[in-house]
Order: C-alpha cells, then structure tokens, then sequence
C-alpha cells in the first residue's frame, strides 16, 4: 500500500543509519557532552550564523514545545498561539498540563497576524481585571504551520516587532522547518529567521533524523539552568550520543536543506498529479504537505490503496485530507498515485 499518511513513517536516513553503526562501539560520555554532540552544536551555530548560540538537542517535537513553553513562563503567563496552532489542536493539552494557558488569535491558513496579536495584547492590558487574568506571556508560531503554509520575512518581521514592543519572546516551532526553508516560496533564509526570533528549533524528527529536535537560543539567551529544566522534564537523555550524531551527519554537506527540497520536489510533483485530475485543493501550501477535498465514497475507496490523513469535514459530502511526501519520497510512489487516481 503506498503512504503519504505522514513524513515521519520512514526511519532515518542511511547516512544516520551508517553513523550509528561506524560508532556503535565507541565508549562516550554521556547527556551531550560527546564530541559528535558537540559537534553538531557548532555546525549548527555556524549553519545558523549564530556563533554564540544555545543548542540543546531533544528527542521530540511535543516534548520541545512543553519544555520550551513553561521554562520561558511564569506562573501566570500563557502562550499566544494561532486557533490552528499545534500546541492548541494537536498536543493533547501538552502545554496546559504544564500549568500554562494556550490563548489564541485566529489563523489564516495557518498563519496568526500580528495586528491581531498587537489587539489581543492590547486588549489584555487595557482591562481593568487584567491581574485576575492570565498573561500574554510569549508567542508561539510554526514554520511552515499545520497547514503547510509559511511566514514572509515581512511577516515574521512584523509579529517580532509586537513581541519586542511587550518585551515577550516569540517562539518557532521548526518541526518541519527544512520543508519550510526549501520551499520555492521561502524568502527566508535559516540566519534570517534565528535574527527574528528569540528561540526555535530544528526539527529532526520529520526531517531525516529517527528522531530528535535541536531547540536553538540564538543569542545564547536560554533561560538560567536550562539543563537542569529538561533534566526535571525527564528529557535528558544520557545517551546523548543518540541525537548528537543524527545532527552531526544532518548537517555535514548540506543534508538536511538536501533532503527537505527532495521533499518539496515530491510534493509538487503530486500536487501537480492532483491539478491535472481536476481535484480540488482546501487550500495553496507550498510545502510538502497538501491538502485535497475529496468526495466521502472516494475517500473511502482511494483509502483501500493508499494512506492519507484525515484532516477536517469540507461538508456532509466531502472531507479535507492530508497527503504528505518527505524526505524519503520516492518518485515512483507519485507515478503510482497517479496511476489509481
């Protein structure tokens, strides 16, 4: 059965695969303080342009976001997200459950604008009851966001703008940030967007790596002990070593901004298989997730041979779903695709 259900069902890449096997014997220290790790931190401050960078890699994207979120918070601050955010829709209340409110600004395809986001703080702010409420106490974005869609440099800009005039951090989640940089619609460079943040991370887990995540302060601004946070979250991994190679080898030669436009060359490619079938598109990403509106008895008949994410109702007839390619996509699975379809 083919799958594009998701661009995390493949394990890592063979270049990682082999690293782990070459290395496998080797007697390293422990909790990333391994030279593969320390490495990798150096060829990401340099892929960053952020010499003084923090790097701390993880495991995963929701373990990130909680760990990130509440170690920037207060005790009565909550995260400001888009109603289409992860952290909002797709994290099981990660974020509450760390003691921390998600508030929300409406999404535009996925995307929060930052004249909203300046209404909601101001809003906040000008209630008289605002010490009985929760704070405005970050901002959180996704690039590309769940629908696949990105910020323009301008865009991102403006949002940094807001958060700068109330002195909160903004935050980018880069689980898919490859995909998003690799896009022929980015005019972002990585250097670009490390400068119009305050923290983000490099998503592995989606991007080549079996898993991991590289969550980057890119001014060396991470909060007092920050170690000591993820240890108390469980998130320090004593085999370092594990992340420290597969971000070692992702960014040796290009490999990981490689693999992910091998992943937005597969995706228009099948975006383009959809067009010339005449199905209809939910919405226009120019990233490597897609999403097509298909008619209930289709959906059900095209699942018999090939696996989709449900994504949402379009109407009593039709559902919205996601295909995704990634960075292991073979051109033939599309030529197949478009072969059933």
């Amino acid at each position: 059965m083919l799958s594009f259900e998701s661009d995390y069902t493949e394990g890592a890449h063979e270049a990682i695969l082999e690293a782990f096997a070459a290395t496998n014997r080797e007697q390293l220290p422990g909790y990333g303080a391994d030279r593969y790790t320390l490495s990798a931190i150096e060829k990401i401050r340099a892929a960053c342009g952020c010499p003084d960078a923090s790097v701390t890699l993880l495991t995963g994207g929701t373990q990130t976001n909680a760990l990130v979120i509440s170690a920037l918070l207060k005790s009565y601050e909550g995260v400001v997200s888009a109603d289409t955010g992860h952290v909002f829709c797709h994290e099981a209340g990660a974020i509450e459950y760390t003691g921390h409110k998600v508030l929300t600004v409406p999404g535009h395809n996925g995307k929060m604008e930052a004249d909203e986001l300046r209404a909601l703080i101001e809003g906040f702010y000008a209630d008289e009851n605002h010490e009985h409420m929760v704070f405005p106490g970050m901002v959180y974005i996704s690039y590309p966001t769940e629908y696949g869609t990105i910020y323009s440099k301008a865009e991102l800009a403006k949002i940094y703008a807001v958060c700068r005039s109330y002195e909160i951090p903004l935050y980018i989640d880069g689980a898919r940030l490859g995909y998003g940089l690799m896009s022929p619609e980015a005019d972002l460079t990585l250097p670009e967007l490390a400068s119009l943040c305050d923290v983000f991370y490099i998503g592995g887990t989606k991007v080549g790596a079996l898993c991991g995540e590289a969550v980057v302060f890119p001014r060396g601004n991470a909060p007092a002990h920050f170690v000591t946070t993820v240890k108390q979250h469980g998130a320090l991994c004593a085999k370092g070593r594990l992340a420290g190679i597969q971000f070692d080898v992702l960014f040796t030669d290009d490999l990981y901004f490689r693999i992910s436009r091998h992943a937005i060359e597969m995706a228009q490619r099948l975006k383009a298989v959809f067009e010339k079938k005449g199905y209809r598109f939910h919405l226009d990403s120019p990233t490597n997730q897609q999403f097509i509106v298909l008619e209930n008895a289709k959906m059900k008949e095209l699942g018999e041979h090939v696996r989709f994410s449900f994504w949402e109702p379009a109407d009593e007839t039709h559902t919205v779903v996601r295909f995704a390619t990634s960075w292991a996509t073979e051109p033939g699975a599309i030529d197949e695709l478009e072969r059933l379809l």
